[in-house]
């Protein structure tokens, strides 16, 4: 039978991050958080065993933080729903998720945005598309003093690159006040889609 002394913490990565150089261009990197020191593991269920919710609900809070830390990288989000552990079921775990990232101050906002980066290209993307996607990333980053973030969990890897762009360009426009509610909005979506897959095993 499973038991919380099957929980551990181990070093991973987002999936996005393991990456091959491609001839056509250097990748720019996945979203990831290399500073923090990994997820929960939790054990395949078995028959009559705990749920995954179950284990984040009881594990040591040193144990859930680093999770939650992957999957934003605010340390008063994760202390906020650790602390208002147990959660019933898995959407009352998001609610709150939700809620405490609207929550985040623009110190605390500023904090997450720090932890992300852009998402990856398609491995046989041209180096124009890397090139592109570069120019604007910087133009971002010098109006808004930050990485552009965004949530492309809904879309295929062929996608990503001219919804990144168009997103970019589009939200260029925005004043800062408008710009900080939008990454805000993204970040939230960023953190329920790796929570959701922290608690399925898989890397956040």
């Amino acid at each position: 039978m499973t038991t919380l002394d099957n929980v551990t913490t181990h070093p991973t990565q987002h999936p996005l991050s393991t990456h091959t150089q491609s001839p056509r261009g250097p990748p720019l990197p996945a979203h990831r958080l290399p500073d923090l020191p990994g997820h929960l593991a939790i054990p395949e269920q078995s028959r009559g065993g705990p749920a995954a919710l179950d284990l984040f609900n009881t594990a040591p809070a040193e144990a859930v933080q680093p999770v939650l830390l992957a999957c934003l990288h605010s340390r008063p989000w994760s202390r906020r729903l650790t602390a208002h552990r147990p959660y019933p079921d898995l959407d009352a775990l998001l609610a709150a998720a939700d809620e405490a990232a609207y929550d985040l101050t623009p110190v605390e906002l500023a904090e997450a945005l720090a932890g992300e980066s852009l998402p990856e290209l398609p491995e046989d993307a041209y180096l124009a598309a890397h090139t592109a996607l570069s120019a604007a990333q910087a133009a971002y980053e010098a109006r808004f003093g930050h990485v552009f973030v965004i949530c492309v969990d809904d879309l295929t890897p062929d996608e990503v690159l001219d919804r990144v762009l168009a997103a970019i360009r589009s939200r260029l426009a925005n004043d800062p006040e408008e710009e900080r509610i939008v990454a805000a909005e993204e970040l939230r979506r960023l953190a329920r889609g790796r929570l959701i897959r922290a608690l399925r095993g898989t890397a956040p």
